[in-house]
């Protein structure tokens, strides 16, 4: 871990493995560097924010329609109504998962080779077709039907991680990081807010519960048309970049690779990934997040309504607030780390390391609060659930920037190993829930859920602290000798 003096650039500091480093150069080339405004860069971070706003509103929308497919007389009785069992609706939350963590790991293998913009142009156009055939998958078949549609659903969005992450590796100089990469990946939480807060108003209204999947798929269609227009793999895939912007982001990004071979040529380390202290914790890190952030996102909309007796469109707008929340403080904190960066306070693994636990640990503490709230202290609940959510918020710039870190070479492929292994916890996570919740109305139950999530954000970020690393690993340039460490400064974005 590096400690900084705040405010001198050129300080000597001592880096992960004890030695000294001097980095005025850095901070001389860093401060001479030309500015630039708005460009094709910051559209492209637009394009994605807008892509993974549309994959987590087809992600979740399920999360508050089952609810009305399975009690039309709490939104519109005009339409179908399933008389599905909690056990079943948890098989069909987490089955969108079986399918997700599949392609997880060639994507990041697509990505590199094809380009980002097919893999993830390809993947969210098909999940939109999908989604607008869920009301008669689930008429023609019920729910053996639209699980089988969810699965084939998760194997489309399963290339949307690190697809993404290899675009930004592409698009995205490492110093615009903090601020563009928390542009992107905010799209998650504006896709869960908007699906969250208007799904109920959708299921209570004319067009029904059907028109939650009509919507999102709909709009995913126009992003794909707008992607395929306007989206590009790279600087030099898109023909209207000017050369001054393209040149500076190439020559930004060239002090990342040390190799002459393209990336596209590398070699994989694949046995060196896995022997990685440092890319090991960062694969329990992302399991643990996702096994707390499911748990929620799935089954908020279940808890609200059996434990906190709130009716659908209250439910809808209350199961938002948590992520609206997330969705502010991602913003907060990356304001946060970027004035450590300008103040130069503390380094990049130090910066990680706090904000994953301010990520984690915070949510861990509220759960367990949460565990403890009776069923008639509902205003005190919504509080609870909305810390909980909303400090998770952090982990962007934690562990989930952190594969860029350790190899901007490999990024999507990193985060498709990652996001393969910690999805496997999004299946499992609702599983045990409707496993452990057998009466819906028992607070006893949803209690015992609430202390798994605390005890696995506990050891997970716990594992990080120890042995979590900042520094662009060796295994980053195979087949060339050893690079050396990364710049030291604080970049805050996942």
């Amino acid at each position: 871990m590096k400690f900084i003096c705040c405010g001198n650039k050129g300080s000597m500091q001592v880096n992960d493995n004890g030695v000294s480093i001097d980095n005025k150069k850095e901070a001389e080339a860093e401060a001479g560097a030309p500015k630039y405004g708005l460009g094709v860069r910051h559209f492209q971070t637009f394009l994605l924010f807008c892509a993974l706003t549309v994959a987590y509103a087809q992600r979740v929308n399920l999360s508050v329609a089952v609810v009305a497919m399975t009690d039309s007389k709490g939104s519109n009785p005009n339409f179908p109504e399933y008389n599905w069992p909690e056990k079943t609706k948890s098989l069909l939350l987490s089955s969108f998962f079986w399918g997700y963590v599949f392609t997880q790991v060639p994507s990041g293998q697509l990505a590199r080779k094809f380009g980002g913009k097919i893999t993830l142009l390809t993947g969210l156009a098909l999940c939109s077709v999908l989604n607008i055939l869920t009301p008669l998958f689930a008429r023609w078949g019920g729910w053996q039907l639209v699980c089988a549609l969810r699965v084939m659903e998760g194997l489309c969005q399963g290339v949307v991680f690190p697809s993404v992450h290899t675009l930004i590796s592409a698009w995205v100089p490492p110093n615009e990081r903090p601020v563009l990469g928390t542009c992107a990946y905010t799209g998650n939480q504006f896709g869960t807010i908007v699906m969250l807060a208007t799904s109920g108003l959708l299921a209570s209204s004319s067009a029904g519960w059907p028109s939650i999947f009509y919507i999102s798929g709909g709009v995913g269609c126009i992003w794909a048309i707008a992607f395929y227009i306007w989206g590009a793999s790279s600087p030099a895939d898109y023909k209207k970049i000017s050369v001054e912007e393209r040149k500076m982001i190439e020559m930004t990004q060239a002090s990342e690779a040390v190799s002459e071979q393209p990336k596209e040529k590398l070699h994989t380390p694949w046995m060196s990934f896995m022997t990685s202290p440092a890319f090991l914790a960062l694969i329990i890190a992302h399991s643990a997040n996702n096994w707390g952030f499911w748990t929620l996102l799935t089954e908020i909309p279940s808890y609200m309504k059996n434990v906190l007796g709130k009716d659908i469109k209250s439910n809808a707008l209350l199961s938002a607030l948590p992520y609206f929340a997330m969705f502010i403080m991602s913003f907060i904190f990356s304001a946060i780390a970027m004035q450590l960066n300008k103040r130069n306070c503390i380094s990049t693994v130090t910066s990680r390391k706090l904000f994953n636990s301010l990520g984690l640990w915070v949510p861990m503490l509220a759960l367990i609060g949460l565990a403890y709230v009776d069923s008639d202290q509902s205003n005190l609940a919504v509080i609870l659930l909305t810390v909980t959510v909303g400090f998770n918020g952090a982990c962007y710039l934690g562990f989930q920037i952190n594969h860029i870190d350790l190899s901007p070479n490999f990024a999507g492929i990193l985060m498709g190993i990652t996001n393969c292994v910690g999805n496997i916890m999004s299946i499992i996570a609702p599983l045990l829930v409707g496993f452990i919740v057998n009466n819906e109305k028992d607070a006893q139950q949803w209690r015992v859920v609430f202390f798994i999530a605390a005890a696995i954000y506990l050891v997970g970020n716990g594992l990080f602290i120890i042995f979590g690393r900042a520094n662009v690993q060796p295994w980053n340039d195979p087949p060339a000798k050893h690079r050396r460490n990364s710049t030291p400064q604080v970049e805050s974005q996942h």
